[in-house]
């Protein structure tokens, strides 16, 4: 709510007045969450339905965590574009994701999921090209699908248990198949995956930032809350980690290269979620974590490459790392993090999940998260900075990114690095107690 009402204003002020008080909601509506007790609700009696707007346990408050810290960080990248449709659609999309993770009701959850599709929409066209406008409509499209499947599972699954309260559900109907598939839309389960790679490359530079963040990984929360333990995830999430690989390789758009990537790296979370051990759920929670921060990373480097250059192809790029050594630095460490170099945040979380498919026996899977693994370290880890920032020079001569974006991508590095040498701090906010040890 407050992310919503504060959206209001921005419109309306200018200037450094404005560039607080967008920076403060973040940081307003983060107060008060620290300072809810884990098991607090708050019920409302609406048309004769008891709904739970509000619910907090272990799990929402990760993914609370780091959607209050990534908005805080895109507000303070996209603070030098003056761009009030990304600013209003952005906090809303923020407060839609806040609203999918603590919803305790179906109709709830079911509102804010459909905000997210209309906020993403206009963080696309708001790019105002050709090529955003036709992937923003197949967008629509791709969602509309995916939502409507959704509805139509939430409205027999209430007639069925003739409650509304949102807790496992797991696959048993025709109704929790629905809600199944609704959610694999959102999560760009293989097939289903092409609205993820078409629209986000054509995103506006500061919308891929919350792009990359909230659609799928509200999905992924919404998986582990209502299917945890279901095999079919764990099968799914392989071909994630897998098939991502092959496109991104052959990629030439670097963001394009970046949304393959991004799905491959969902793929690790879905496994987790399907697994549903604690060890796989905390690694699941874990792996989203970091990874928006290190994908929103390597997303604001390559916005940053966009914005002084004008240019995304690798074939266009090279030798930025004389004209930009700030954002090369910061591309680095996201590359490095992606590719669970020891010592940063991937590191510390994927270790989870494939350990978890260890413990489990799945010896396939596990050959598929390590070779995924491998594929990623290729695309993102060395050809996004090597293209980018270090292969033969393109001649562009430009000026370091602006610093507002380099303090943006500066606080996403920092805790790139923090969470690799430091886990315990990510592991206390885990849904389950954690003892695992990821060095030894």
């Amino acid at each position: 709510l407050i992310f919503y009402a504060g959206a209001i204003l921005v419109p309306l002020l200018q200037g450094k007045v404005k560039s607080a008080y967008m920076m403060l909601l973040p940081l307003v509506s983060f107060l008060f969450l620290i300072n809810t007790p884990v098991g607090t609700t708050w019920e409302v009696n609406l048309l004769g339905f008891d709904l739970v707007p509000f619910k907090v346990d272990r799990l929402s408050l990760v993914f609370g965590y780091i959607f209050h810290l990534i908005s805080l960080i895109g507000i303070i990248y996209t603070i030098r574009l003056k761009s009030d449709l990304e600013y209003v659609a952005g906090l809303v999309y923020a407060g839609s994701a806040l609203g999918v993770v603590f919803a305790g009701d179906l109709i709830t959850f079911l509102i804010c999921w459909e905000m997210l599709t209309l906020c993403a929409l206009c963080l696309i066209w708001a790019r105002r090209t050709k090529a955003a406008q036709a992937a923003g409509f197949r967008y629509l499209m791709m969602h509309s699908f995916g939502g409507l499947i959704l509805l139509g599972g939430i409205i027999m699954y209430i007639s069925e248990q003739h409650s509304i309260s949102l807790g496992f559900i797991g696959l048993n109907s025709t109704a929790t198949y629905l809600i199944f598939l609704g959610m694999g839309v959102n999560a760009a389960w293989p097939l289903l995956h092409a609205w993820l790679t078409d629209a986000y490359p054509e995103s506006t530079i500061g919308g891929a930032i919350f792009l990359s963040a909230l659609t799928t990984k509200t999905a992924v929360y919404a998986l582990a809350r209502t299917f945890p333990g279901t095999e079919p995830l764990i099968w799914i999430g392989a071909a994630m980690t897998a098939f991502p690989i092959f496109f991104a390789v052959i990629e030439n758009d670097l963001r394009r290269v970046l949304s393959y990537s991004l799905i491959n790296q969902v793929g690790f979370m879905m496994v987790g979620i399907g697994i549903g051990t604690q060890l796989s759920i905390n690694g699941a929670a874990a792996h989203a974590f970091a990874h928006i921060l290190y994908k929103s990373l390597l997303f604001m480097s390559m916005g940053a490459v966009m914005f002084r250059t004008g240019k995304i192809n690798a074939t266009d790029l090279g030798g930025l790392y004389k004209s930009m050594p700030w954002t090369a630095l910061f591309c680095s460490i996201g590359a490095a993090s992606i590719s669970a170099f020891p010592l940063t945040s991937g590191f510390v979380s994927k270790s989870m999940v494939i350990d978890a498919a260890a413990h489990g026996h799945l010896s396939i899977v596990w050959l598929a998260l390590v070779f995924a693994s491998a594929g990623v370290f290729h695309h993102s880890g060395i050809k996004i900075p090597f293209f980018a920032f270090f292969s033969h020079d393109a001649g562009h001569r430009v000026k370091e990114a602006p610093a507002s974006m380099l303090i943006a991508m500066g606080i996403a590095a920092f805790f790139c690095i923090f969470l690799g040498v430091y886990p315990k701090f990510l592991y206390s906010i885990l849904p389950y107690p954690v003892d695992f040890v990821p060095y030894t």
